[in-house]
């Protein structure tokens, strides 16, 4: 798919994403498990050791972070901006789950929820009756949270 530098350089992801997503109840699914699949993501890497030379717990995640948001930016700077807020607010969460928890049960806790949200995501799109959009292209996994995002901010006015 091409993209474009543009402000609504992401709108065709979007649009491609929606047509994927008409279902009510797959939508509602959407909305439970895209955050909790990518809040697993962020847990997941965030367990990975980090050597104390270079870094801190977390390390990885940010790093992959950084340019999961260098792409939205890319695309979007509005949705790019809103998204950097969620992904912060997600790392804060992820550090507070990391010292209540410790590195092993974050992450047992995190790969349990990564597949129970999958399970919801193939549930919503056997009810659809379609595939999900990664399997045409791997980038709609960073367009489903900017999907979800766009609709917020769009009920929202901005």
């Amino acid at each position: 798919m091409q993209t474009s530098d543009t402000a609504d350089g992401i709108r065709p992801w979007l649009d491609s994403y929606s047509a994927d997503h008409q279902n009510a109840t797959n939508r509602l699914l959407h909305w439970i498990c895209v955050p909790l699949i990518l809040w697993c993501v962020i847990a997941l890497m965030w367990t990975i050791p980090v050597p104390s030379m270079i870094g801190r717990p977390g390390l990885w995640a940010v790093a992959a972070l950084v340019l999961a948001f260098a792409w939205y930016w890319k695309h979007s700077h509005r949705l790019g901006a809103a998204l950097l807020v969620a992904l912060v607010l997600m790392c804060v969460l992820t550090e507070w789950a990391y010292r209540q928890l410790g590195p092993a049960h974050l992450c047992f806790t995190a790969l349990g929820v990564f597949v129970l949200a999958w399970i919801g995501q193939f549930i919503g799109h056997a009810i659809e009756g379609r595939r999900p959009s990664f399997l045409t292209d791997l980038a709609y996994l960073l367009v489903g949270p900017a999907w979800l995002m766009d609709k917020l901010l769009r009920r929202f006015g901005i």
